[in-house]
């Protein structure tokens, strides 16, 4: 969960003005049959139209493997088209000139490496386009448009917002909602058994995890040698990610749906199971959840459709998640904040000057970890990056396509996502906030307060990532928002000792619940919020 709270980064990717632009390739024998693939270039070498308005059209002739380092390397006619040759041996510059020699249009290196924005100083003489390109892009148009196909190069204006971003939003604070309200509604119940029957019978009562000031400090210090592995370890621990995530969900979305199935009058026929009697429709319903996790651990590579299936699945796991972890007290949650805000930082903003790649170790493992390399073309060196697992991504966010289409969403993600750690970390404070206002009666204000405060949040987010076109760290603006806005709400009611040391729900240590049983005073007061 928390290797990948930093994704809420690649939200930008289409508000930065990079030297991205779009090769739109068209069959000739078909002309409706056209793709749009990824190029960078350099915007001091060529100026590109924004737009496919009166634009020329060449013909592409793919030399690969060809270097094309001298003009020897070139056995036939490429006069007036637009060639592909293979990246190595030569600088880009002098690819074109020799190109431009002989009459080529245009030229686009195929690089089997990352591609970047080519640099040099070139000549004013030459002033044909000269182009990155992926070489799997031009295997898969040769498989896809075949040979006779023409060629031309835009580069789109980027776009000013990414509607994808209000469902982003939507989705997060739905989330953080409906977990913290579940969460309430659970102590709610709780409370009524007791006051109706004096105790609480523990076998029939719902599981729950409690978080004290203890545990959460080895839970932030499990997370930061779990990211770390990840890094090294990235190619074997996405698949051990991959089968908790799918066991976890299908669990989180079973325990949602049987929370809805329950109140449905049909299908309680049971049958004997395992000593016990399991209800069929209960029974159906976890054969359903286990269906949905299976097919989209299939499909998950699947970029059309299986989104929708991580989502659902993702947003279970959130609401789960936030419902079932409790949070003991505010102290417990302004420790548990604090550090995961401390932890992101450091590994966004600090470990970029520990990696040898200069990239931080959150958005490598939140992309998927990269080998350095180094590739010499002539006099250019420069130093790219193969990912080592290049179709397998942690599958612990929530993914919306880009709405709009933008050289970016070629060249980066084609989704824009959130983690699961931006929604769950600041949800658990949310929850703890509504099982509070359960407690003392408070008309759910600290609840509503602090989702007020997580959506303010978000925005705030999404408007530094907008000014400042460079990563952020989503909890930096999220911990504040809640932290602050749940502080000056306990302390305008006058509650803030009760508010940090929490209600009669906390969890207490063996010899202060023995002194209270002796303290008649005392345990009167525990009874006072119920």
């Amino acid at each position: 969960m928390e290797a990948s709270r930093f994704l809420l980064w690649s939200l930008l990717v289409p508000l930065v003005s990079a030297q991205e632009a779009v090769l739109r390739a068209v069959k000739i024998d078909d002309p409706p049959l056209t793709r749009d693939y990824c190029i960078f270039y350099n915007k001091n070498w060529t100026s590109l139209p924004s737009t496919l308005t009166n634009i020329t059209y060449t013909r592409l002739e793919i030399l690969t493997p060809n270097l094309l380092c001298s003009q020897s390397d070139v056995t036939h006619d490429i006069k007036n088209k637009a060639i592909v040759v293979s990246r190595g041996n030569c600088t880009f510059l002098e690819k074109g000139e020799i190109a431009q020699s002989l009459g080529a249009k245009m030229v686009l290196i195929a690089s089997d490496s990352s591609i970047s924005i080519p640099y040099g100083n070139k000549t004013p003489s030459l002033d044909i386009p000269i182009v990155l390109i992926r070489n799997e892009n031009i295997i898969d148009l040769k498989e896809a448009l075949g040979k006779n196909v023409i060629v031309t190069l835009y580069s789109p204006p980027s776009l000013n917002f990414d509607y994808s971003m209000v469902v982003i939003f939507a989705i997060a604070v739905t989330c953080v909602t409906l977990g913290g309200y579940w969460s309430g509604m659970t102590e709610l119940e709780k409370l009524k058994k007791t006051s109706s029957s004096g105790s609480v019978d523990s076998s029939k009562s719902e599981e729950n995890v409690t978080l004290t000031p203890v545990s959460v400090i080895f839970f932030v210090a499990t997370c930061c040698i779990m990211l770390v592995l990840m890094y090294y370890f990235y190619k074997w621990l996405v698949y051990f990610v991959i089968s908790v995530f799918c066991i976890a969900s299908a669990m989180s979305l079973y325990s949602c749906l049987a929370a809805l199935v329950r109140k449905i009058p049909y299908g309680r026929c049971r049958f004997p199971c395992y000593n016990n009697f399991l209800e069929v429709r209960l029974f159906f319903l976890g054969i359903f959840c286990a269906a949905v996790a299976v097919v989209w651990a299939v499909f998950r590579n699947e970029n059309t459709w299986a989104w929708i299936l991580q989502d659902i699945l993702g947003i279970a796991f959130c609401v789960h998640f936030i419902k079932t972890l409790k949070m003991p007290n505010f102290k417990s949650c302004v420790i548990l904040l604090g550090l995961l805000l401390v932890y992101d930082v450091f590994f966004v903003f600090i470990t970029p000057y520990l990696t040898k790649s200069g990239e931080s170790i959150m958005v490598e493992v939140a992309a998927g970890p990269f080998e350095s390399s180094e590739k010499n073309d002539g006099n250019l060196v420069e130093a790219s990056a193969e990912r080592s697992a290049p179709h397998e991504k942690l599958p612990v966010v929530i993914k919306v396509p880009r709405l709009g289409f933008s050289a970016a969403k070629l060249c980066f993600s084609p989704f824009s996502l959130l983690g699961f750690g931006d929604i769950v970390v600041p949800g658990l404070l949310v929850a703890y906030c509504y099982r509070f206002d359960v407690q003392t009666s408070s008309s759910s204000v600290y609840f509503i307060s602090s989702v007020i405060a997580y959506s303010a949040g978000m925005l705030i987010t999404f408007v530094s990532l907008v000014l400042m076109q460079k990563a952020q760290p989503a909890l930096l603006y999220l911990v504040p928002c809640t932290l602050i806005t749940s502080t000056l709400v306990a302390l305008y009611r006058k509650e803030i000792k009760k508010f940090w040391n929490g209600n009669s729900y906390q969890v207490m240590d063996p010899i202060d619940s023995a002194a209270n049983e002796g303290n008649p005073t005392t345990a009167s007061e525990q009874q006072q919020g119920q």
